[in-house]
């Protein structure tokens, strides 16, 4: 580790920033699950649907370590919380 390392700003992981920004000021939601899968690298990747103001949107999102431990919770067909951003309804989390 070089001198200036010591004193250089760490970069702020961007997925993080966006899900603190979620749970901290987005507005809540219900969602409805359609699939849950695992990826080529072991995460569980769950699909969702939901709808703001009319228009239908549908993502995926890596579930994090508290959510893989709570599988019945995500079962396709099933309702789950959600937090969106109104002003970006596409920036969406299941919480």
């Amino acid at each position: 580790m070089s001198f200036l390392s010591r004193f250089r700003r760490k970069k702020e992981d961007p997925e993080i920033a966006r899900r603190v920004l979620l749970l901290h000021s987005g507005r809540l939601g219900d969602a409805t699950v359609l699939a849950i899968d695992t990826d080529s690298e072991g995460n569980q990747i769950l699909a969702y649907c939901y709808t703001v103001a009319g228009v239908d949107y549908e993502t995926v999102q890596r579930l994090d370590e508290e959510q893989v431990r709570r599988p019945d919770r995500y079962l396709p067909g099933s309702r789950v919380d959600l937090r969106y951003d109104p002003r970006h309804p596409t920036n969406s989390l299941v919480v």
